[in-house]
C-alpha cells in the first residue's frame, strides 16, 4: 500500500520535481502516493503547513527560517532536507522604468543597472516600489543586496512591499509598483501583457542564489523519516528528467495544467529552457543556468546558504547578531536526512555540509563523500564571499 504525503505548493515552475516526482511515476516507484494543494500565498502555504493541512511545502527558503526563529509568529522548528533549486528569479520594470535603467535593452548587468537606477531615484521626487513575494523571501534579500551594494538604501531611497506571485503582473500593470522581483512564469507573463521588461534576473546578483526548498516540520520528518527519505530520491529521479531537454515539452505542458502553474506553457517552456523574453515582440535571450535544479548537488541543503540568509535576516530585520538564533538557523539545513537518502545511490554527495559561497571563481573539483562532483563559478556580482565561519567580520563588511 502506499504512503500519502501532502504537498503545499504555489503555482511556480520551481514547483517543478515534487510534481513531476508524481506525474512521471517515481513517487509511486518509492511507495508514495503525492496529493498537492495549490495556494495563491506564502502566508497560507505555511499556515497549512503548521497546522497540519499538508505535510510538507514547496517553500521560500528564509520562510523556514525565520518560522525556526520565532520571527512574526511563534517559533516552530522546521527542516529542509532538500533544496528544489537554485535561482529561477528575475527582476521586471516597468517600461518607462526600463527606459532609465536599461535604454540598450537585453539583458543588463547588475552594476550598471543598480548605478543607472540610483541616478533615476535621485531625479524621480518619489520612491519607486517594488514588490517581493514575502518579506521572508530570497526575492526580497536578493533585491536589498544588490540594490545596497549600488548605493541604495532599501525603505529610505525606495520601498518594498509584499504580492502574492500570481498577482505580481496585475500590480505592474496597475501602476501600484515600479518593478517585481519573482519567480517564473510571473515575469513572462508581465512581459507578455506588455507591462513590463525583465532587466536582470537573480542568478546574476548571486549565480548560485538558494531558491525554493521542501519544507517539513522537524516533528514531522523525524515521525515519516522514511517517507521523506524515499520522496528525496524520488524528487532527484525528477530532477535528471525536468534538465534533459528531450523532456521539457512534455512537463511545460505538465506544469501548465490548472491544477499545477495554471499557464502558457510556451511561457514554462522558456523557463525550463533558460530561456527568457525580455519585452513584449522581443527575441528569445539564452541565459544559462537561469533555473538550476539538478547538476552539481543542486539540490544537496548547504548549511553555508542556510547561514547567508540568516545573515541577510540579521541585516535587514533584526537588531544585532545572535550565535545561538545563528546555531538554530543553519540547523533547518538538514544534509544528514539528504546524505542519509542518497547514500550508495547514483548521486553525487559533497564531502563538506558547508563551503565559503560565492568563492568559486572557475569550474573546480571538489572533496565528495560519494561520486565525482566539480562545482562551477557560484560568485555574488559584487565580488564578496561569505564565510559562515566568519558571520559577524561578513556583517559588519557590508554597505
Amino acid at each position: 500500500m502506499s504512503e500519502r504525503l501532502k504537498i503545499g505548493f504555489l503555482p511556480l515552475v520551481d514547483a517543478a520535481l515534487p510534481i513531476l516526482a508524481k506525474e512521471h511515476g517515481f513517487a509511486a516507484e518509492q511507495g508514495l502516493d503525492l496529493e498537492f494543494v495549490r495556494d495563491l500565498s506564502w502566508a497560507t502555504v505555511l499556515d497549512r503547513l503548521l497546522y497540519g493541512h499538508t505535510d510538507a511545502a514547496h517553500m521560500i527558503a528564509p520562510l523556514a527560517i525565520a518560522t525556526t526563529l520565532g520571527i512574526g509568529r511563534p517559533a516552530r522548528q522546521m527542516s529542509v532536507p532538500f533544496v528544489l533549486g537554485l535561482n529561477g528569479n528575475a527582476i521586471t520594470v516597468s517600461n518607462d522604468l526600463a527606459e532609465r535603467i536599461q535604454p540598450e535593452g537585453g539583458l543588463g548587468q547588475a552594476a550598471p543597472v543598480g548605478a543607472r537606477l540610483a541616478e533615476t531615484i535621485a531625479t524621480l521626487g518619489r520612491k519607486p516600489v517594488f514588490g517581493v513575494v514575502h518579506r521572508h523571501s530570497s526575492h526580497n534579500y536578493m533585491l536589498r543586496y544588490w540594490l545596497a551594494a549600488c548605493g541604495i538604501k532599501p525603505d529610505r531611497d525606495i520601498d518594498i512591499v509584499t504580492i502574492a506571485p500570481p498577482f505580481a503582473a496585475d500590480a505592474l500593470e496597475s501602476g501600484e509598483i515600479d518593478g517585481i522581483c519573482v519567480g517564473e512564469p510571473w515575469n513572462s507573463v508581465a512581459v507578455e501583457r506588455g507591462v513590463g521588461r525583465i532587466v536582470l534576473t537573480t542568478a546574476q546578483i548571486w549565480r548560485r542564489g538558494v531558491e525554493k526548498v521542501l519544507a517539513v516540520p522537524t516533528a514531522k520528518l523525524e515521525e515519516r523519516r522514511g517517507a521523506f527519505e524515499r520522496l528525496i530520491i524520488a524528487m532527484r529521479k525528477a530532477g535528471e528528467h525536468f534538465v534533459d531537454p528531450a523532456n521539457w515539452n512534455v512537463n511545460a505542458r505538465i506544469l501548465s495544467r490548472p491544477e499545477y502553474v495554471g499557464a502558457d506553457p510556451a511561457l514554462i517552456l522558456h523557463a525550463i529552457s533558460d530561456r527568457l523574453r525580455l519585452e513584449k515582440g522581443g527575441e528569445l535571450v539564452h541565459f544559462p543556468d537561469f533555473m538550476f535544479q539538478y547538476r552539481e548537488a543542486a539540490n544537496f541543503p548547504w548549511v553555508s546558504q542556510a547561514a547567508w540568509l540568516y545573515a541577510q535576516m540579521v541585516r535587514w530585520d533584526a537588531p544585532h547578531f545572535d550565535p545561538a538564533a545563528a546555531k538554530r538557523a543553519m540547523g533547518v539545513f538538514r544534509p544528514d536526512v539528504y546524505r542519509a537518502a542518497l547514500t550508495g545511490r547514483d548521486a553525487p554527495l559533497p564531502g563538506a555540509s558547508s563551503k565559503v559561497e560565492g568563492g568559486i571563481a572557475a569550474p573546480t573539483g571538489v572533496g565528495a563523500q560519494q561520486g565525482r562532483l566539480v562545482m562551477s563559478p557560484d560568485n555574488f556580482f559584487d565580488g564578496k564571499t561569505f564565510d559562515p565561519e566568519r558571520l559577524e567580520d561578513y556583517l559588519a563588511s557590508l554597505p
